[in-house]
């Protein structure tokens, strides 16, 4: 379930963690492409200064919340020392809960990264040591196996970080570098994948089992993996709606820069009409009927494309500010402050994250709608301004994209579904000790599926749009063709997935187009016909 098939140039190989975050390029090559990490040294020295301050606590007679005492409703227990290498593993395999399907990959690993990110601040008191283990699984690219339900964003992603320590303690599920599933014939146990990396299984030490699993890390991954995949498929978006404005006859001028951010100044807006009105430049198309055309207004899925693009922009935008300010985070609870107190907090509560996740589905819903709208504009002949009856060679006798519709149609209802929050639907938990919730993890997982499905609705106008206007330039004898833009998409489109004609097998043609765009061969292309979109 990810956007980008192909290695991207501009992701770092090699990743360093320190006292001072991540970018979200980071996070990106490091989950999706199997860049190295790496730990500065003044991390490490970071890490062992805050430990001597918790290994201080651990000795003393005064009881200190998840060095000395129970968890959660059991945090009035007082645990003595001889107990407490038991209190962690004990943790640990009590909370790694989870059930259902494996979680992706790239969940994982970007899970992983940002946990060890957070062990790295020396805010959480734990060993030098629990952090290399970290970042040698990642390096060895050992995956632990990460279940889908079991988190309520709260507490941390308590749950999915805990299957991940599970294996770091060389227990658990995990699957090796060459990608087995559990389960298959290729399966190993995990004590045998650490040990052919020449990772030593960790005994957690006082606190360390806390520090493990008290974090945001697993919504906060799948945030920025989607950050990422809808930079891209919002300038998608504005390629095929341009795409869809030369197929439906319709113009260009409702683009113009002077009719946006003076008028209305949201940044969002601007770029989406700047990219359209690059697409459709020097189109014969569009410049066909710029004269004698009655039709005064087109319909508001074509005239009001920027408005609904650029909202999406914005909305990125503001998700992409919340995420910067989490990757810049240390969340444990208790926390070591720098003057050595450990102190109980809040910070692993799950809102800011998981609000954002739900304004994404709500902005991602919007966007397939519109598109899904100007796909069946193409189709009716009523609407359409000549174009044949769903875009058919022979209709009566084919269909053409009559069902390729439907499809999209169904993408968009389920995007709808999704787009209902999340965060809202707390569930008290641990005997009322956990009595709000942010349910972040859940908010995520669903708008993984609405961004992928969002790239398949788009696919399919870009299979509806090349049509029309092969149809169009073949109806006047080659003299309507698009613009540079518009060609380049074409162009590229053209070389696994056929033009118009007979009806055939439709499905792996779909397929194929959401190829093109999941590779970023086709943005590529345009971006540079049009002189870079923005």
């Amino acid at each position: 379930m990810t956007l980008t098939a192909s290695p991207e140039t501009h992701l770092p190989s090699e990743v360093t963690l320190s006292t001072h975050g991540l970018t979200p390029d980071d996070v990106v090559a490091v989950a999706r492409h199997g860049a190295r990490v790496s730990i500065a040294p003044e991390a490490l020295d970071a890490v062992a200064r805050v430990r001597a301050h918790v290994e201080k606590l651990a000795a003393s007679e005064t009881p200190a919340y998840g060095i000395s005492t129970g968890f959660g409703a059991l945090a009035t227990l007082h645990i003595p020392q001889e107990k407490r290498t038991q209190l962690q593993k004990s943790l640990i395999r009590s909370h790694a809960a989870g059930m259902g399907p494996a979680v992706e990959r790239e969940v994982v690993r970007a899970l992983m990264l940002l946990r060890a990110k957070t062990l790295a601040s020396g805010r959480t008191g734990v060993r030098p040591v629990v952090l290399e283990a970290f970042v040698k699984l990642l390096n060895a690219g050992i995956t632990p196996v990460v279940r889908e339900f079991g988190s309520l964003g709260c507490s941390g992603d308590l749950a999915p970080l805990s299957h991940i320590a599970l294996v770091l303690m060389g227990e658990g599920e995990a699957v090796g570098p060459e990608g087995e599933q559990f389960g298959g014939a290729g399966q190993r146990p995990t004590a045998e994948l650490l040990a052919e990396a020449g990772i030593a299984p960790v005994t957690l030490a006082e606190k360390e089992g806390l520090a493990l699993i008290n974090g945001t890390e697993g919504m906060l991954g799948m945030l920025l993996l989607a950050l990422h995949d809808l930079g891209q498929l919002v300038k998608t978006a504005d390629v095929t709606a341009a795409l869809s404005v030369e197929g439906l006859l319709g113009t260009d001028q409702v683009f113009l820069p002077e009719l946006h951010t003076p008028l209305r100044p949201h940044p969002g807006q601007a770029d989406a009409a700047a990219n359209m009105l690059a697409v459709l430049r020097d189109s014969a198309i569009v410049a066909s009927h710029k004269e004698g055309d009655s039709r005064v207004q087109d319909a508001y899925s074509l005239r009001c494309a920027p408005q609904v693009s650029g909202a999406v922009r914005d909305t990125i935008a503001h998700a992409a500010t919340v995420a910067q300010r989490e990757l810049e985070a240390a969340i444990d609870n208790p926390v070591v402050l720098p003057d050595g107190r450990v102190s109980s907090n809040g910070n692993f509560h799950g809102a800011p994250v998981a609000y954002v996740l739900d304004f994404l589905a709500i902005a991602v819903a919007d966007l397939a709608s519109i598109a899904e709208r100007r796909t069946d504009r193409m189709l009716d002949p009523a609407r359409s301004h000549g174009l044949p009856a769903f875009l058919a060679d022979d209709p009566g006798v084919d269909s053409g994209l009559m069902i390729a519709q439907y499809t999209q149609a169904g993408l968009v209802s389920d995007c709808k579904r999704l787009a209902v929050p999340a965060s809202v639907d707390s569930i008290p938990s641990s005997a009322m000790q956990e009595d709000h919730v942010s349910m972040g993890w859940h908010a995520a997982r669903k708008l993984r599926k609405a961004v992928e499905n969002l790239r398949r609705v788009l696919a399919i106008e870009l299979v509806a749009a090349a049509r029309a206007i092969d149809i169009r330039t073949a109806m006047s004898d080659g003299a309507l063709v698009p613009g540079p833009g518009g060609a380049a998409a074409l162009e590229v489109l053209r070389r696994t997935v056929q033009g118009p004609g007979a009806d055939r097998f439709m499905s792996p043609e779909l397929e194929e187009a959401d190829r093109v765009l999941a590779s970023g061969e086709l943005l590529e292309a345009v971006d540079a016909a049009v002189g870079g979109l923005r």
